[in-house]
Formats: structure tokens, sequence, C-alpha cells
């Protein structure tokens, strides 16, 4: 089957930080989700095509975890943006801050509570065709 143009790999890098203070390669998220023409993740397309959703978080000295972007109930905008890497388990998802509302194009920036309950920012560096 052939993916539509509308779903697209995105590369979030760790942004500036106490911590990191010029951001980080080393640190981030690469997931795939479909965009709408102003760069905002499209729910209806997510739902046709959520099976290629997929998302890799990468952290130096820590192993790859690989999940799913979901769409989960609840939240500010009465729909949260997770990513979830184990289906059976609710402490290891990690949640989009108004994912629903930030535009995906390369130089926004973005948050995401970690499994850790620490919120970070990632800045988006890459916006690519998934195929």
């Amino acid at each position: 089957m052939a993916l539509p143009h509308e779903l697209k790999r995105i590369r979030l890098n760790l942004a500036r930080s106490k911590e990191f203070p010029t951001g980080s390669v080393k640190h981030g998220y690469e997931f795939v989700a479909p965009l709408d023409a102003s760069g905002h993740i499209d729910p209806k397309l997510w739902q046709k095509y959520r099976e290629h959703c997929g998302v890799r978080r990468f952290w130096v000295g820590e192993e790859d975890e690989i999940g799913r972007l979901v769409h989960k109930p609840g939240g500010n905008e009465h729909a949260r943006w997770m990513f979830d890497y184990d289906t059976a388990r609710s402490d290891d998802d990690e949640s989009g801050y108004r994912f629903g509302a930030h535009k995906f194009t390369p130089g926004e920036y973005v948050s995401i509570s970690g499994d850790d309950g620490e919120m970070r920012t990632f800045q988006v560096v890459t916006v690519q065709p998934a195929a």
C-alpha cells in the first residue's frame, strides 16, 4: 500500500536547556504523523493511518524506545497526543504538550513530558516524507 503524502517523518532534537546549553542531537525523537498543509497533526488522517504512525526515542546512554503515536481523550485540548511504548502499561507514556495546536515545521519548538514527568523542550529539525 502506498503511503499518503501527508504522512511525514518528523525529527525532534533536545533544545537548549540548563543541562544542555547548546541543545543535543543525541537526545530526541523521530516519529511519523499525518500533517495538514499548515503543518498541524491531522487527527482524521491519523485515525486512518495510525498503524504507520510510529515513534523512536533516542537518548544517549539508553537503548532506543520504539512505540506509537496515539491520540487519547482528556487534557486541555479535550484530546492528547502521546507516545506509547507499551500498550499494556501507561507509566511509560510520554505526552506532547499541546501537540494538536503546534506546527511541525523546521525551527519550531514543542514540549514533551517524559515518563519521568519532566517537561523538556525540543526543536523540530526535519520534516520529510515518511515513504
